[in-house]
């Protein structure tokens, strides 16, 4: 009886139990999941450190939108700047490029935390965007960068009471403005200039944390055309008229430029080109092709000496020291040019007289010497021979032409003033050579000589 009132349980009694265990079952399952999930919150440790840093600055219970100390005093920012190198220095564009490690140091009461071993926390550039930090910015740059390498390198490091360091490695190109009147015997002087953005001196104190010893460089900092002779910190004040006075730090470092390249580039091949054009002095006269010859090449490369400079150098207004130096070592070879042109008229206008005053103008002769001188580019002396062949195998061939009906005249005449010739040829230069010349091989060298003294006494 008992199992057949079991077997007879109403269809309702099996349903609800049926329910319960389903029930049961899920609470299981759920309890199993919870347990999972809060295990691997304990292994994936990276998620929680951010929001403990957080909470542990309080920075979403701040507006750090507003400085620190808003409405009060102006906050105090010191800086702290170490030069790592010089990368380039720019004539042309009148610019430097410099490589450099800022920092800040600062108080802000909202970053306090509390801490039982007084140390402070370090943070990537992460959390920059999320506090308040100087506005700090390079007056008279073109370019600038924060390196990346292998990550953003920035750095922030918030102490226990408040005091903050924000680090960052820089390279920044900026306006340096130069004076080329001494160039290349010239030093420059150029600085970096830093200044805050938004705030000014109502609001911010920018100051060097350490006076003087708040710019150190790198021991071997070195250029190749300068030398670095000194750097030094500075500070000042800056107006503008429509938001007010601001707080500026100077970077300030002189330049001196090594002067031996342009000695060897430019200085000296100027120097050997001037006294390459007194060899015409020495020259006969009556080589008009090789005096013409040898002035023209000086001229030319004097022409290429000046162009050659002035394309490494920007389009100044006013006169530079190489180009007073060069300019005036142009003179001097173009002169040397003109004193053969003057030379050649003047001994033109002296044979025609001499022969005038002989009376041998009509004769062919004098016809002969003169057309000679012409159009083969020889003087020629009616006081010797035509037949010079020791100065000009042309000359001879001219006066061979003219004696062609006398040859029968010579004899031995002919021969003994050929023997005379060849042994007082020197004695013969120096009385052909006409006056000018003579003064010339003195009066040039002598000038050359004091304008150099003159010229690197001034300069040096």
């Amino acid at each position: 009886w008992k199992l057949k009132t079991r077997c007879s349980a109403p269809a309702e009694v099996w349903l609800a139990l049926l329910l319960l265990g389903a029930s049961h079952l899920e609470q299981v399952i759920q309890q199993g999941v919870d347990k999972r999930e809060i295990k691997m919150r304990k292994i994936d440790s990276t998620k929680v450190r951010p929001l403990k840093s957080e909470q542990l600055l309080r920075i979403e219970d701040h507006d750090f939108a507003l400085r620190p100390g808003f409405g009060g005093s102006p906050i105090p920012v010191g800086i702290d700047v170490q030069v790592e190198s010089i990368d380039s220095i720019s004539e042309v564009d009148m610019d430097f490029t410099m490589t450099l490690y800022l920092r800040h140091y600062w108080k802000d009461e909202r970053l306090s935390f509390r801490s039982t071993k007084n140390k402070s926390m370090t943070f990537d550039g992460r959390l920059i965007k999320k506090i308040w930090v100087p506005d700090v910015f390079f007056v008279h740059s073109k370019r600038s960068f924060i390196h990346d390498t292998t990550v953003e390198n920035v750095m922030l490091r918030v102490y226990p009471d408040g005091n903050v360091l924000f680090s960052l490695r820089i390279t920044v190109s900026a306006m340096c403005f130069m004076d080329f009147s001494r160039f290349p015997l010239d030093t420059q002087n150029c600085s970096l200039e830093l200044e805050s953005y938004a705030y000014n001196e109502d609001d911010l104190m920018l100051y060097w944390k350490h006076g003087n010893q708040s710019l150190s460089t790198d021991e071997h900092i070195s250029l190749s055309q300068f030398f670095i002779e000194e750097f030094s910190a500075s500070s000042g004040l800056a107006f503008y008229s429509s938001t007010g006075w601001y707080n500026r730090l100077f970077i300030n470092f002189a330049l001196r430029r090594h002067i031996f390249f342009f000695v060897l580039q430019s200085y000296f091949p100027a120097m050997l080109m001037v006294m390459l054009s007194w060899v015409s002095f020495w020259i006969d006269r009556r080589a008009v092709p090789a005096r013409v010859s040898l002035g023209i090449t000086t001229v030319l490369t004097m022409s290429t000496i000046i162009t050659g400079v002035s394309a490494s150098m920007p389009q100044v207004s006013y006169i530079k020291a190489v180009d007073v130096y060069l300019w005036i070592s142009f003179l001097f070879v173009f002169l040397s040019v003109i004193e053969y042109a003057a030379v050649n008229y003047l001994t033109t206008i002296e044979e025609r007289k001499q022969l005038k005053k002989r009376g041998k103008a009509s004769g062919m002769y004098s016809i002969d010497a003169v057309q000679a001188m012409a159009f083969d580019g020889c003087y020629h002396d009616p006081d010797v021979d035509m037949d010079l062949t020791a100065f000009s195998d042309r000359c001879e061939e001219n006066a061979t032409r003219a004696r062609a009906t006398s040859v029968s005249n010579v004899g031995p005449a002919r021969i003994k003033r050929k023997r005379s010739l060849k042994g007082n040829v020197g004695r013969i230069i120096l009385q052909n050579n006409h006056v000018i010349d003579t003064y010339s091989r003195i009066i040039f060298p002598s000038v050359y000589i004091v304008f150099n003294f003159f010229y690197w006494g001034l300069y040096i």
